[in-house]
């Protein structure tokens, strides 16, 4: 086979490709002209669990024989990144992040919804809410728990104060990476956000002991400070390292290799069921003796397992708690409705913030030699 029969073959396939594009384009304007507009917004979260339930029906011997790097995860990215062009143009398809652009939040949205929707950097949690609440965006991402450091309290704190849901969630794995345009010995400054500078803390203190660790608003603004200011380094990812034209002066160099952040979806209305969901509640029970208790049991009655246990303080307040809880199951099915009624019966506040698919969970790496 010639060179040019290589090149003519590669032509046909991408014709054959765009033609596919154009048709899941016109499917895509087709369910936007026909729903009901609060269905369209159900549709931008049902892709991502779509995908994933096609690659994982794909036969695993296709990717052993495939090309290098045409993994499984780079499939669905690709089929992702497909869905979201369908997407782009649909009206108010905007989607709001925890930003700024290539922070952790960035690539979490990009994960999920792939890179051709438009999308708001916001400045807080609390803005990604209220750009929902408005109608600003459809949709939105944010952090809400971490592996190392725990869960994240202004994300909790929101859904506290206001209704809106968790409509899918992403597990992203953080790798940190030390980036500068200084070498590592002449670097007096080490800035990138708290938890970032937290989750590194064992690996500074033993390479650069001697470096002023400084916390910032993200990783990405970390890095921009370091592309400008000689003997800065910043802890962020290689995508920030690409965007500031930053050298990596030590790459992951998070203390957990299996350090993983998980970011919730959000949205306007409870996801349709997927058949592997989850459901996420809080509630608020009497100050009494026994009253956490005698909830925690209905679970267990229910057989219905935990999954994520968190309590909050109630505003106002200094000695009553509210309490996050997700368990297996979608809000629709027999056993969580029943367990959610009769626990309604027992508690001063019961709210559902989502039912959900659930994300794969990457897969744990072997803890690297420091």
């Amino acid at each position: 086979m010639t060179a040019d029969d290589v090149l003519q073959a590669t032509r046909q396939v991408d014709l054959h490709l765009i033609e596919l594009l154009f048709r899941r384009c016109d499917l895509a304007r087709q369910a936007f002209d026909s729903l009901p507009r609060e269905e369209v917004a159900g549709l931008m979260f049902a892709h991502g669990r779509q995908i994933e339930e096609t690659v994982a029906a794909t036969d695993s011997t296709a990717f052993s024989g495939a090309a290098e790097g045409l993994t499984p995860d780079a499939v669905a990215a690709w089929l992702r990144h497909a869905a979201s062009i369908g997407l782009a143009n649909l009206h108010s398809t905007r989607i709001s992040f925890l930003g700024p652009l290539y922070s952790y939040s960035h690539l979490a949205a990009i994960k999920y919804f792939g890179e051709a929707p438009p999308m708001a950097a916001v400045a807080t949690i609390p803005a990604v809410f209220e750009s929902i609440l408005r109608g600003d965006s459809r949709a939105g991402l944010v952090p809400i728990e971490n592996s190392t450091d725990g869960r994240i309290v202004d994300t909790l704190g929101m859904f506290v104060r206001v209704d809106v849901k968790i409509c899918g969630e992403v597990l992203l794995p953080i790798h940190h990476n030390l980036l500068s345009r200084t070498p590592r010995e002449s670097i007096r400054e080490v800035h990138s956000k708290p938890q970032a500078l937290s989750q590194c803390r064992t690996w500074l203190a033993n390479h650069l002991p001697g470096a002023k660790l400084v916390e910032c608003a993200s990783t990405a603004m970390a890095a921009d400070i370091a592309a400008t200011t000689p003997g800065v380094a910043a802890v962020a990812s290689i995508e920030a390292a690409r965007q500031y034209q930053l050298d990596v002066i030590d790459a992951s160099i998070e203390d957990n290799p299996n350090n993983v952040t998980r970011f919730a979806v959000l949205g306007r209305q409870i996801a349709a069921p997927s058949g592997q969901d989850k459901t996420a509640i809080l509630f608020q029970v009497r100050h009494q003796p026994g009253s956490l208790a005698d909830a925690m049991a209905l679970f267990k009655q229910a057989d219905l397992n935990l999954t994520w246990i968190e309590s909050f303080p109630l505003p106002h307040s200094t000695a009553e708690y509210l309490f996050f809880v997700e368990t297996d199951g979608h809000a629709t099915d027999d056993r969580v409705a029943g367990a959610l009624e009769r626990l309604r019966a027992i508690t001063l506040r019961l709210e559902v913030i989502g039912s959900y698919p659930k994300a794969t969970r990457p897969p744990l790496e072997a803890a690297a030699s420091r």
